[in-house]
């Protein structure tokens, strides 16, 4: 970005600031909604007037400091995050995802497969789309793999994946006429300490959900060896968990909680 002159600095600043304010404000309504949370209750939490959020949520917050935007913010249980954005020549914000898509194809092509970056779910609509598609015409077999860095909202991810499955089957029809694709789907999840603690949280939701034998799942996606020559295993039926190091060098299986 070249460098810029005073004035022009600061029309950019003020014009980046309308926006963030704007956004922000329209999140703490949409959040306090959410938590049917009236003005005046998230202002005897946070210590700030009615008028005052009212206003804030209007986009006119500027004046206010970020200690009574952390309190309006923990009072809907958003808590506020401020950092700066990244340099142009750093890496891409999603780039230990990134990472994850480019072993899992990799390990693939190695196993036989032919690798689809951010596969259509529905061609007709491109921003729906599985993270990497593995797929093997002669095996007659389409995989859906989809990579985590980290967890958001699994309600959410859970959903999107048994969509995705749906619509694969649509796709694997046109793709293999009278005998269509056998469709299969599987999560590779980052191995640090913040997923593996929220899968041992909950462990029933993720065994049921993830019943396809992980150690298999390793060995369909071409992971248990580092031989090309070795034969890759057929995908179970069932939608399959594995984990990949850290480093998104390699895939293991996930050992379930008895």
């Amino acid at each position: 970005m070249p460098k810029l002159k005073r004035p022009e600095l600061a029309a950019q600043a003020a014009r980046l600031n309308l926006e963030q304010l704007a956004r922000l404000g329209g999140e703490l309504r949409a959040a306090r909604h959410r938590r049917l949370l009236s003005q005046e209750q998230i202002g005897e939490r946070a210590g700030i007037s009615r008028s005052v959020i009212s206003a804030i949520e209007r986009g006119s917050g500027g004046s206010h400091t970020l200690d009574a935007w952390q309190r309006l913010a923990l009072a809907v249980d958003r808590p506020l995050r401020v950092e700066l954005r990244r340099h142009a020549r750093e890496e891409p914000a999603d780039a230990g995802h990134l990472a994850i898509q480019e072993l899992v194809m990799r390990l693939g092509r190695r196993a036989g497969f032919r690798g689809i970056f951010e596969l259509p779910s529905r061609p007709s609509d491109p921003s729906r789309s599985t993270d990497v598609g593995l797929r093997d015409d002669r095996a007659r077999l389409l995989v859906l793999v989809e990579c985590w860095n980290t967890f958001g909202d699994v309600g959410a991810a859970v959903r999107s994946t048994n969509r995705k499955l749906a619509e694969a089957a649509a796709m694997a029809i046109a793709v293999g006429g009278e005998r269509p694709h056998r469709v299969a789907g599987c999560w590779v999840v980052r191995d640090v300490e913040r997923n593996r603690r929220l899968i041992a949280r909950y462990p029933e939701l993720f065994g049921t959900r993830f019943p396809g034998s992980s150690a298999s799942w390793v060995r369909a996606l071409g992971g248990a060896t580092g031989d090309s020559a070795t034969p890759r295993s057929t995908p179970p039926e069932e939608l399959g968990l594995v984990w990949c190091d850290a480093r998104a060098t390699r895939v293991f299986a996930w050992r379930r909680s008895h």
